[in-house]
């Protein structure tokens, strides 16, 4: 009986994925970074409104809601999964902010140069003030942080313990 519980217990306990991290920590960053921009719009620091990344897709009024802004900062948060994965996939060897620094600018450009087109609800960067491109590329850039440090720091960390095991199997 002991040993079943044991067992048992020693199921339940085991660690999650590198790949099941990576994903949670897309959804989880790409939710807390768009919701705190949403704050920032509330409090005027940026005119663009997270409901932007809904307009190409969707008809309705419900989007101007306050469901259409919980489904829009849900949605970045599903669409952040991919940015993670693209990290994991090119970046997650190393273990620098500067990497993610770099990162969060590269999407900022994306964002705002390559993708603008798609999304009306986002002025042209020569068109929109000092403070929304202030504070985007501060979002962009301590999401890019967050992303990539999460996904780093975790990458390290496996290797840090197989170069233990094997040492220690030496």
């Amino acid at each position: 009986m002991a040993e079943e519980k044991n067992a048992e217990q020693h199921q339940n306990n085991q660690p999650m994925s590198f790949m099941t991290m990576v994903i949670l920590t897309g959804l989880i960053g790409g939710i807390f970074w768009s919701g705190l921009a949403y704050l920032a719009y509330v409090v005027n620091l940026t005119e663009i409104h997270p409901k932007v990344i809904m307009e190409p897709w969707t008809v309705g009024d419900w989007k101007d809601s306050w469901l259409g802004t919980v489904i829009s900062i849900l949605f970045i948060g599903v669409i952040s999964i991919v940015s993670a994965l693209i990290y994991y996939a090119l970046l997650r060897r190393f273990p620098s902010i500067w990497v993610g620094i770099f990162y969060g600018i590269v999407l900022f450009l994306l964002v705002f140069f390559v993708l603008n087109p798609i999304f009306p609800g986002i002025s042209p960067v020569h068109e929109l003030d000092r403070n929304t491109i202030i504070t985007s590329i501060c979002f962009y850039v301590l999401y890019g942080v967050f992303v990539g440090y999460s996904i780093s720091y975790e990458e390290s960390e496996i290797n840090y313990k197989k170069k233990r095991e094997k040492e220690a199997s030496s």
